[in-house]
């Protein structure tokens, strides 16, 4: 049995746990006349769910997600041919370079505009193919085999910082800074975007705090509030402050800045503060 190569529009499901990569992924289709939504999912169960009943041209599959990451989505789908699969990832990785012959391409994130038109203008050139049977047929051969599962794993464990980034590129007017990871004492929510606190300045990237997170150095960067990662050098002291029967902690930085501490992080936070303090 053939993959399929659509003549009417590119029936597309975004998987994805971050909200913000999802409706980006959907804001980048919209000017695409001959491709058309037809589900998304948060997470690997629903995507599996989904998939299977849906049975869509195209995947845009996240490889980074909780619980259920996107190669174990993979084992899970019962159809045959599988669709064509774009693998998303803040990790430009060698598991991700290995699947790159098992997937009609890869994205890394944040996704920019032009790398996506080009990795859809390849879908469609290959989704019309006799090429997307073959990669079908090779990605359903690793998935018997076995293999996936290893490659899953090298990818998880590059997501917990064995390939973590030296540098993040930050926008300012016309033109980009190079900003060393090092240099960030701390990174917050704002919306849509993360702002990057270094050196007394604040700058504006738009990317999640999940993205960030993943590709920040685990044992260095920590995430102290479902809207706040510290960089652990940057850490004074941990401060505690009693309201009548409740307590609430903060993280002290150098400069004075207070980020709270959430109460069901704070175990594992303070540990992580006192083993960086004592080296480890």
């Amino acid at each position: 049995m053939s993959a399929p190569t659509p003549t009417g529009p590119i029936r597309v499901v975004i998987v994805d746990d971050e909200p913000i990569a999802r409706r980006g992924i959907k804001q980048l289709l919209k000017r695409h006349t001959d491709v058309q939504v037809a589900g998304e999912a948060r997470n690997g169960r629903e995507a599996v769910r989904v998939l299977n009943a849906l049975a869509p041209d195209l995947v845009f599959l996240d490889i980074q997600m909780p619980e259920m990451d996107g190669f174990a989505v993979l084992r899970e789908l019962e159809l045959n041919p599988l669709p064509a699969i774009v693998f998303v990832t803040a990790h430009d990785s060698f598991a991700v370079r290995a699947f790159e012959t098992h997937a009609l391409d890869y994205l890394v994130k944040p996704v920019h505009e032009a790398r996506f038109e080009d990795s859809l203008a390849r879908v469609r050139e290959r989704l019309r193919s006799r090429e997307a049977a073959e990669l079908s047929r090779r990605l359903s051969q690793l998935l018997a085999s076995g293999d996936m599962q290893g490659l899953g794993s090298t990818a998880n464990d590059t997501a917990r910082g064995g390939d973590s980034v030296r540098s993040v590129v930050v926008a300012i007017g016309g033109s980009d800074l190079l900003v060393d990871v090092s240099d960030i004492e701390w990174i917050e929510a704002d919306d849509y975007y993360a702002a990057i606190h270094v050196k007394g300045r604040r700058h504006l990237v738009r990317e999640s705090l999940a993205s960030l997170e993943g590709r920040l150095d685990r044992s260095r960067f920590v995430r102290a509030h479902r809207s706040a990662i510290v960089n652990l050098a940057f850490v004074r002291e941990l401060r505690s402050q009693s309201h009548g029967d409740s307590s609430e902690t903060s993280l002290v930085l150098r400069d004075g800045t207070l980020v709270p501490l959430s109460r069901r992080r704070r175990e594992e936070v303070t540990e992580a503060v006192r083993r960086f303090a004592g080296g480890g």
